[in-house]
């Protein structure tokens, strides 16, 4: 499905904002779908009439299965200075899961270095450093129930791979349809109720505070959990 206007959560000239749908991949990969940059380069070539494409670099990543806030630069210099903006890690990223077990603590932060095999794309968590490992931080709080769900709010201080996913299940709460992770069956849909909610930064160029807010997706189950 092309991206159109309704996608289009931010934008000016420097930067663009994308709701990512579950199940788009963000840069071209093996299997040959068109990625979420190329469907964005063409809605910019077409609604500004750029015949030969346009620049678009990808500042962050969000996981196949997952939803939500995705920031690209339409510039190279806003690209290289939103990368440092994350390198420097002064970017707030808030995520919301939905898994099945509730927290034993309704709100702590996980410390973890993880490992991941490229072969399987799978990382696996560790509690102290080993050969090959990265750090991982995030807090986490349980901020609603529903029928049986939990909806827990995740800061991730870091961002590594599969992050959330892997730590949340170290918890004993893997993500709904997460079945990679711990979660009993995966989604017909290839989505995981993991949604990329808010992106808080200071603009590279204009200085000025951005808050970037994806609302949940509509798929008879997420848009329940909107309003807590």
């Amino acid at each position: 499905m092309p991206v159109t206007a309704k996608d289009i959560l931010y934008e000016d000239n420097h930067l663009i904002a994308i709701c990512k749908r579950a199940g788009d991949i963000v840069q071209v990969d093996e299997t040959g779908d068109e990625p979420l940059d190329e469907q964005v380069k063409k809605y910019l070539a077409k609604t500004y009439n750029k015949p030969n494409s346009a620049f678009l670099g990808v500042v962050h990543r969000l996981d196949r299965p997952v939803s939500g806030v995705i920031l690209f630069a339409k510039t190279s210099k806003a690209l290289e200075r939103m990368n440092a903006v994350f390198k420097n890690r002064e970017v707030k990223k808030t995520y919301w899961a939905i898994v099945r077990n509730k927290p034993a603590k309704p709100s702590g932060t996980l410390v973890h270095w993880l490992v991941k095999n490229p072969q399987k794309n799978v990382v696996t968590p560790h509690q102290s450093e080993v050969p090959g490992s990265q750090r991982a931080e995030l807090s986490y709080r349980l901020i609603g129930e529903l029928n049986g769900y939990y909806l827990i709010e995740v800061d991730p201080l870091t961002g590594r791979s599969h992050q959330i996913r892997v730590q949340l299940s170290t918890l004993g709460c893997p993500i709904v349809g997460d079945n990679k992770y711990g979660y009993p069956r995966g989604s017909r849909k290839g989505s995981i109720c993991l949604h990329a909610r808010r992106l808080q930064f200071v603009h590279p160029v204009k200085k000025e505070p951005v808050n970037i807010f994806a609302k949940l997706p509509v798929d008879g189950f997420w848009e329940k959990f909107e309003h807590m």
